[in-house]
């Protein structure tokens, strides 16, 4: 009897502890695919999926109203351009709906589940309709049965003929869709067509761009303002952004105004694919413009910071990162809008092999010179301000770029050298000189004195020492060679001044000095001269014998 209790117990124990087990947790589906493998498969796909969504309309359940996504997937959109299949395909999908619940009751069991080897299935039609579910035979999603390209071009139609029909008892009631407030309380005049839309459509086209062009004019008078105001703050430093602000951001205002009047303008079809591919375009090109704007208003900041450096290095890197960032925003600008016309931007790039192989070939110098403007900056051979001597070519650097350096020649021109050429060539940089050198000949009349020779080479030594720009460890002012027609000393010396207007300057200065010091002790400067002497003159009598 005891056993029998502690068996009894112990069965009690297990079955309790099974009981306690927490349920399991639910699969997640969120990523279970759309079963498009059959016309049942496909029906039941976007039926399911369409219910979802008219219960997330009602409740306001966004996951729920998400579902419409997966209705699309059961649609053939690929004669609908890339850049309106979302909407479009949305469209279609509740157009289908509302037409279906309003004409029949599906049974799935009647939709055909797989054909045979002797009759495969290719296409079903809804009965009594022109709604029908064909199979893909290439592309992506060949063999997948999708509602066909026709079914997805009428759908608007099919709606149109069968709206004032109630709902059948038993469908799925339609898909929450409720007819435009605009296309209720128009007057009728006003939905005469006139060209390609309606004329109150007409009319809202023109009351949207003046509303957009307001729109653009009421935030550049608010940045305007903003912009006397950060003047008068501490804030005064960071004019440049809202500066940067003060054109794209209008353009941008207007466009998301005339985003939102595409919705109550109704337009559809080509018009609304043009006007949808028009605003990206100018949503996107205003951005690019923005980032454009920035990218100057930040190398300004860093040029800032740049000037208060010792550094030299960072007042070349400034320029070539500014160019770069433009660059970069030009391209990812261009990339951007292609992405967002709905094209394959990856897909395009992969598809520009073979004419990325001759671009390449092609480019090839200008690859060179990118690496020469690098290896310039690496290397310093000389940064901008530096007078070099390349070749037959002589100037002030004036700037490094990607493609070439320019030089400003000592008669204003430009001269732009190729950097690959700069990068293997044999630069004289004159602006790296610690000393500037001085190699002249002083020419003293041959009545100077000998005493006064000494004096005026004595003094001009002590000219040199007290002049504050000149090297005191190494010159020469000797009397140096019996000239033709002067006593020459030779003047060698150099001055440590960091430019050529410093050298100028400290030279003037040293001539003058040494010609006061000459007019003080009273020697002259020779000049060229030839004294021609004649023995005597021929007389009449002795030609004539």
């Amino acid at each position: 009897m005891h056993s029998h209790m502690v068996i009894l117990l112990f069965s009690l124990f297990t079955a309790s502890a099974i009981i306690a087990q927490p349920a399991e947790p639910p699969r997640i589906t969120a990523l279970k695919p759309v079963k498009t493998d059959s016309p049942r498969d496909t029906m039941r796909s976007f039926y399911d999926a369409m219910n979802d969504y008219r219960r997330g309309i009602e409740t306001g359940n966004e996951s729920l109203q998400s579902r419409i996504d997966d209705a699309v997937r059961t649609l053939n959109l690929e004669e609908t351009p890339a850049l309106l299949r979302e909407e479009r395909g949305r469209e279609a999908a509740i157009f289908l709906k509302e037409t279906i619940d309003r004409v029949i009751v599906l049974n799935y069991e009647l939709i055909p589940a797989e054909g045979t080897a002797e009759a495969p299935l290719l296409r079903w039609r809804l009965r009594d309709t022109e709604i029908v579910i064909a199979r893909i035979d290439q592309g992506e999603r060949a063999g997948e049965f999708l509602f066909s390209a026709d079914t997805v071009r009428r759908a608007e139609s099919f709606y149109n003929k069968v709206k004032g029909l109630p709902y059948v008892d038993g469908s799925g009631m339609g898909s929450g869709f409720r007819e435009p407030f605009l296309e209720k309380h128009l007057p009728e005049w006003s939905k005469a067509r006139f060209a390609f839309l309606a004329r109150w459509q007409w009319i809202g086209l023109g009351i949207a761009l003046l509303l957009g062009l307001m729109i653009r004019t009421i935030v550049r008078f608010s940045l305007d303002i903003s912009l006397k105001v950060i003047k008068k703050t501490p804030l005064a430093r960071h004019e440049s952004i809202v500066r940067a602000f003060r054109g794209p951001s209008g353009f941008l205002a207007a466009v998301g105004f005339w985003f939102l009047s595409l919705k109550i303008l109704q337009f559809d079809g080509n018009t609304l694919g043009f006007f949808i591919a028009a605003l990206k375009i100018a949503f996107s090109l205003s951005m690019v413009w923005l980032a454009y704007r920035l990218t100057e208003a930040l190398t300004g900041y860093l040029m800032g910071f740049a000037e208060k450096t010792e550094s030299s290095l960072d007042d070349m890197l400034v320029p070539l990162l500014q160019r770069t960032l433009k660059i970069l925003v030009v391209i990812l600008g261009v990339l951007m809008t292609i992405q967002n016309l709905g094209i394959n931007v990856f897909s395009l790039l992969a598809g520009l092999g073979i004419g990325g192989l001759a671009v390449a070939l092609a480019a090839k110098d200008a690859v060179a010179n990118f690496f020469g403007s690098l290896m310039i900056l690496f290397d310093r051979p000389f940064q901008v301000g530096d007078w070099i001597i390349v070749g037959v070519a002589e100037g002030t650097v004036e700037e490094i770029g990607f493609r070439s350096t320019r030089l400003r020649t000592f008669y204003n021109s430009v001269i732009s050298i190729p950097n690959s050429e700069l990068m293997n060539a044999k630069v004289d940089n004159m602006g790296r000189r610690q000393y500037r050198r001085l190699r002249t000949t002083l020419r003293l009349t041959y009545d100077t004195p000998p005493a006064k020779l000494k004096a005026f080479v004595d003094g001009i030594k002590e000219i040199i020492l007290k002049h504050p720009q000149t090297r005191k460890d190494y010159f020469h002012v000797v009397f140096n060679d019996y000239g033709p027609s002067s006593l020459d000393v030779m003047l060698y010396m150099f001055f440590e001044v960091p430019d050529w207007t410093e050298e100028l300057l400290a030279r003037e200065q040293v001539l003058t000095e040494i010609l006061t010091l000459a007019e003080s002790i009273g020697v002259s400067f020779a000049f060229p001269t030839q004294t021609l002497h004649i023995e005597s003159m021929p007389t009449a009598g002795s030609s004539r014998q």
